[in-house]
């Protein structure tokens, strides 16, 4: 999509739909790096924690579709509101094109580890008439959204994912399409013990955060 073309339009924030992109948080398959200090189960209990916040920041936003786009089965920590897609197969950039392949308007992705999102730092992704597409970059070199005012699986196919350079290579490729960008805050992805304390102490009152708070002291981790 050329800037001329979103120029057209002012496109409202109840016209976005709003995908989180998941692993059902069980024991073994998510958060492996939390492992040790964390247990399997204690770092899927947190990992479900930060999938719980997560969607509830995004229930509290104007959308006209919420879609979890999901490896796995839903639970408990699944808000109603929400419409739940099957990943489909492939590398993580070719989930994310098929996530994006599955909106006929502008939608807006983000991932399952940034319990600290808010619904203010969401709002400014819910505009389109100044950006074409909306970038949250993370401290360590990804990206914890995307947003697309036209989505195009073909602006994700092929960016090299889980790599240090990935944040920069996605917005390279939102760059060369001629996109007008806007940026959202950095924000710290949870992979490690040490993300996951300063992640807490970013949001205290959230679910992640106090979880973090009560297993802690069993485990020994930095605090």
């Amino acid at each position: 999509m050329t800037p001329s073309t979103a120029s057209c339009t002012s496109t409202t924030a109840t016209a976005t739909t709003l995908l989180v992109i998941a692993k059902e948080p069980a024991p073994g398959r998510v958060k492996t790096r939390l492992t040790p200090p964390f247990t399997p189960r204690q770092a899927a209990a947190l990992a479900a924690a930060a999938l719980a916040d997560t969607l509830s920041a995004v229930a509290a936003v104007p959308a006209a579709r919420r879609v979890l786009v999901l490896d796995g089965r839903p639970g408990p920590w699944l808000p109603p509101g929400f419409e739940v897609l099957p990943q489909c197969g492939g590398g993580l950039d070719e989930r994310l094109a098929a996530a994006f392949a599955a909106c006929t308007g502008p939608a807006l992705l983000l991932g399952m580890d940034t319990p600290q999102v808010s619904p203010a730092v969401l709002a400014p992704a819910l505009a389109w008439d100044v950006y074409d597409a909306w970038f949250g970059p993370a401290t360590d070199g990804g990206f914890w959204a995307l947003g697309l005012a036209e989505p195009d699986p073909a602006l994700l196919r092929g960016v090299p994912m889980s790599q240090p350079c990935t944040g920069a290579a996605q917005y390279e490729r939102l760059r060369a399409a001629g996109l007008r960008i806007g940026r959202l805050p950095e924000l710290c992805d949870v992979d490690t013990a040490e993300d996951a304390l300063r992640v807490a102490a970013e949001a205290p009152a959230g679910r992640f955060a106090m979880l973090h708070a009560e297993l802690v002291p069993t485990t020994g981790a930095c605090s």
